[in-house]
């Protein structure tokens, strides 16, 4: 086991911290989990002026967006040569296609005829056909063909391949940016990302791809999904067994921050409630095969005796049990993995628009992608599935888009119920923060110093693009 210098803090919760959870785990926890980054953050307030003004909005699109790494695909959605992915941010069309070497190339999707996007959908191509004028590329981007070519001989010699832009692969998703003298992805982002070689997100698919529009800004939007502790209003219902205010909140270079939740714990806001309860809790809200394990432990014939002065063993046992789950459902052999990565939530944030989490269970993604106006964005929430054991990667499935005037639970039969009300009580408060800060009498949000630190540091990370100190 790591040997782990406690130090007592004040300016943490005064419950079991999450280096206590991970100290008691029933399996080794890898290092990187006990490590805290936290540096000095400033507690000065924070302006609204980002979250609702098109001038800032106009900065974004000139100054950042083009200046970042971007989240384009998964590699799931493109998996054969000549498979085609449009991805489409602020006002720009990118056209992401699959080589026949195995490489992705992506374009910027405009004819160089007249401009118009070369291909409006995603899909399986021999070629990149403009529906105009009928110019023709190879999908390498070479030119292949001018429809009347006698009057374009001015064009003779000339190169007109279509314009790139960089592609890095990471994990199984599929990175661009338009910056050709930032650093590759992983050097980008720094060594942190090793933290996922453990995972084999290389081999997941994308089993549940869900789109909604929210009535609030990006970054709004991004910032609810960066801290756990406003569970104890808005998610009442995860309380008696996810550990909110235990969360361990780190920051890593400029642009990667993680929040870890611990699950099957009690809320340090539940007082008087014993193990049982959180297995009775953990099985009420997600049903099924968690009810199953419930029942395992408490009423068949050789159920588990209870320690009740172990605030741990609900936790433990849970994570046994999906242990057995996970092997008998995927094929692979969990046995030697720490209750840690079997159980908690993982929200890792890869600066502007990236929440890619990890776990060995099936993981969330996030994706934000900013409106037309400071007052909407998309967001995207992907479950990426591990390959069973033995069988090929299946292809992603699409993305399926919610109603505007549907709420998450629309989807349900798709993502699930109880998720969907998570999400659906997140977006019961953000159109409300949209307009709160339109109301705003002195423009100005106070943030925890802790709890809300995410939240500061993507905010001082898009300051220094609007400055100019980013990109450099």
């Amino acid at each position: 086991m790591t040997e782990v210098t406690k130090i007592a803090r004040e300016d943490r919760c005064p419950a079991m911290s999450y280096t206590e959870m991970l100290e008691g785990d029933t399996r080794r926890v890898p290092d990187y989990l006990f490590d805290e980054s936290m540096p000095d953050m400033p507690t000065d307030p924070i302006a609204i002026e980002p979250y609702i003004s098109e001038d800032y909005a106009r900065m974004e699109r000139e100054k950042m967006w083009p200046n970042v790494w971007l989240f384009a695909a998964r590699e799931d959605e493109m998996p054969d040569p000549g498979d085609t992915v449009v991805f489409e941010i602020n006002e720009k069309s990118f056209l992401l296609v699959r080589q026949r070497d195995g490489a992705v190339r992506a374009f910027y999707n405009v004819c160089l005829h007249r401009g118009r996007k070369l291909r409006t959908k995603s899909g399986a191509t021999s070629q990149l056909r403009c529906n105009f004028h009928g110019f023709t590329w190879n999908n390498d981007g070479s030119l292949k063909e001018i429809p009347c070519a006698w009057d374009f001989k001015h064009l003779e010699g000339k190169d007109l391949s279509l314009p790139e832009v960089r592609v890095n692969l990471w994990q199984g998703f599929v990175m661009i940016t338009e910056n050709n003298s930032i650093p590759d992805f992983k050097e980008w982002v720094g060594p942190v990302l090793d933290q996922y070689d453990n995972y084999d997100f290389t081999n997941r698919y994308t089993g549940m791809w869900i789109a909604k529009k929210v009535t609030a800004n990006w970054k709004a939007t991004a910032e609810a999904f960066m801290e756990a502790w406003h569970s104890v209003t808005t998610h009442p219902q995860l309380l008696p067994f996810l550990g909110d205010a235990n969360s361990r909140y780190d920051i890593y270079g400029d642009f990667f921050n993680r929040a870890i939740t611990p699950s099957g714990v009690l809320s340090p806001h539940v007082t008087g409630k014993d193990q049982q309860y959180i297995l009775d809790k953990m099985a009420e809200f997600s049903g099924g095969s968690d009810a199953n394990t419930n029942r395992r432990f408490n009423a068949s014939s050789d159920a588990v005796e209870l320690n009740h002065d172990d605030p741990l063993q609900a936790r433990k046992l849970l994570a046994e049990a999906s242990r057995k789950g996970f092997q008998e459902q995927y094929g692979y052999d969990y046995s030697d993995k720490s209750d840690a990565e079997i159980l908690d939530n993982f929200t890792y944030n890869i600066f502007p628009n990236f929440s890619p989490w990890i776990g060995f269970l099936p993981t969330l993604v996030y994706r934000w992608l900013p409106g037309d106006t400071p007052d909407w964005c998309i967001m995207e929430i992907r479950l990426l599935m591990p390959t069973p054991k033995g069988q090929a990667r299946p292809r992603a499935v699409e993305r399926l888009y919610i109603p505007d005037d549907e709420p998450f639970a629309w989807a349900k039969n798709v993502m699930g119920e109880a998720l969907a009300g998570v999400f659906d009580q997140d977006l019961a408060n953000l159109p409300h923060v949209q307009t709160g800060m339109k109301a705003s009498g002195n423009g100005l949000m106070e943030l925890g110093k802790y709890q809300d630190s995410r939240v500061r540091h993507f905010q001082t990370t898009m300051a220094k693009y609007m400055s100019g100190e980013l990109p450099g």
